[in-house]
């Protein structure tokens, strides 16, 4: 019975370490997709993404036409995913969050002792996930957006910085799921994570241009919400920002730093 035993312990031992990352994000897949509340924040990722920059367009061609019009049109090529940001920090946040609140994070960390593997795996398929579902809302909006420019006259070819825009809007979504991940694996807490994600790059962000002189002015370009935005729109709403890819480098840095944290504490702290 003894000989059985260790056996059985041996080989169990042997299973652990022949386990490969491509196990961990396989499993790590099943579980991000078979959440019914994955497909729904996508859902309303493409309806605000695509449908609000339409809608935006159409309303506002005739007045982008005219003399008066003080925007460049390719400001609003990709207006919604202005508003689709929040649905990236939502499923970043449940990614991490929604284990914990079930209690499953322990077997999952039962089953991958080296939980670094699991941060990873989570951030690869939402990365993912997020830079293909954002692209592609991004040209869906550019279709239809510039159809309503183009019967004015003012539509805008996808190439350039409005071809840069489409990836860079899925570069942008796939940011923010890091980032939110990142605060998810700190916090623990679905609503605290959401909220603060949100506080942070949506309020904070631009409430630091109210702070007068040049400390206003780098508060405002590095604040997350602000630095990572730039690469996501042809035509920055915001004169005072850096150009997009040097805001884009501040923005990843920010993750890198928000990333390090998070594997920190997932290795120090009990699940």
């Amino acid at each position: 019975m003894s000989t059985a035993t260790q056996t059985v312990a041996v080989g169990s031992e042997q299973a652990v370490h022949r386990q490969g990352f491509g196990d961990v994000l396989s499993a790590e897949w099943i579980k991000l997709r078979s959440v019914r509340a994955t497909w729904w924040t996508l859902a309303a990722l493409v309806g605000l993404g695509a449908g609000l920059t339409i809608v935006v367009c159409w309303g506002n061609a005739d007045w982008l036409a005219s003399p008066e019009a003080d925007e460049s049109p390719g400001a609003f090529l990709t207006w919604g995913m202005m508003i689709a940001q929040i649905t990236a920090v939502v499923l970043g946040v449940l990614a991490v969050t929604s284990e914990y609140g079930t209690g499953m994070v322990r077997a999952t960390f039962a089953a991958v002792p080296r939980r670094g593997r699991v941060l990873a795996a989570k951030s690869l398929l939402v990365a993912s996930l997020l830079f293909v579902v954002g692209t592609l809302t991004a040209l869906i909006g550019y279709f239809g957006g510039n159809y309503f420019l183009d019967r004015e006259g003012i539509g805008m070819a996808l190439e350039g910085d409005v071809l840069r825009a489409m990836y860079g809007s899925g570069l942008f979504m796939a940011g923010l799921g890091l980032f939110s991940i990142a605060i998810g694996t700190l916090l623990r807490h679905t609503a605290a994570a959401i909220t603060i994600t949100i506080g942070l790059c949506f309020v904070v962000s631009n409430m630091v241009a109210l702070i007068p002189g040049d400390i206003g002015l780098f508060l405002e370009r590095v604040m997350p919400g602000s630095a990572g935005t730039v690469i996501a729109t042809p035509v920055s709403f915001n004169p005072n920002l850096l150009d997009a890819w040097p805001s884009f480098a501040i923005f990843a840095a920010e993750i890198a730093v928000l990333m390090t944290l998070a594997a920190v504490a997932l290795r120090r702290r009990d699940a």
